[in-house]
């Protein structure tokens, strides 16, 4: 009897890893592409003392298949700081990771754009925020940012592009 048991305590443990496999795998994180500019030096610096900077920010995710249940999710950073009508810097980031995926097919989509960069943003705020200081500029300190209102709005954008530019209500 002891046997047997032991028979269905292997099947069982064979099994579990295939059912209970991770919604949500992270394989690598790299950068993809990393540019600094800083075209107004050595004078900016001596400008900033008493003008206000400006700075935009703009963030992007994107999401491509690179085998099945394998996902390349990347997080693009732009950000450029004006001061007196001069570029201080232009900062470009696409930061990256590959992702494996065991959720089901209405869960992809927001789990690639939601999930996975909310994963990668702290690494990315990181890599933006020391390359600017390492540069000579006060460190660029990005504030959190809400991937589900990007993803209600790229949604909000393709509905409205699919009835032709007319809002849906």
């Amino acid at each position: 009897m002891s046997k047997k048991t032991g028979d269905t305590n292997e099947a069982t443990t064979d099994a579990a890893p295939a059912a209970e496999a991770p919604p949500l795998v992270i394989n690598a994180q790299y950068i993809k592409d990393l540019s600094f500019e800083a075209p107004s030096t050595p004078g900016v610096f001596q400008t900033m003392q008493t003008e206000a900077p400006d700075v935009s920010i703009n963030i992007n995710v994107n999401a491509h298949p690179v085998q099945d249940r394998l996902f390349e999710v990347q997080l693009h950073v732009r950000s450029e700081c004006t001061v007196a009508k001069e570029k201080a810097f232009i900062i470009e980031l696409v930061y990256c990771g590959l992702f494996t995926l065991n959720v089901d097919q209405e869960s992809l989509q927001p789990t690639l754009l939601i999930e996975c960069p909310r994963l990668l943003f702290p690494f990315a705020r990181n890599i933006v925020g020391e390359t600017v200081r390492d540069a000579g500029f006060p460190p660029l300190m990005l504030n959190p940012v809400d991937f589900v209102a990007m993803y209600r709005n790229q949604l909000e954008q393709n509905s409205a592009a699919d009835t032709g530019g007319a809002p849906v209500n």
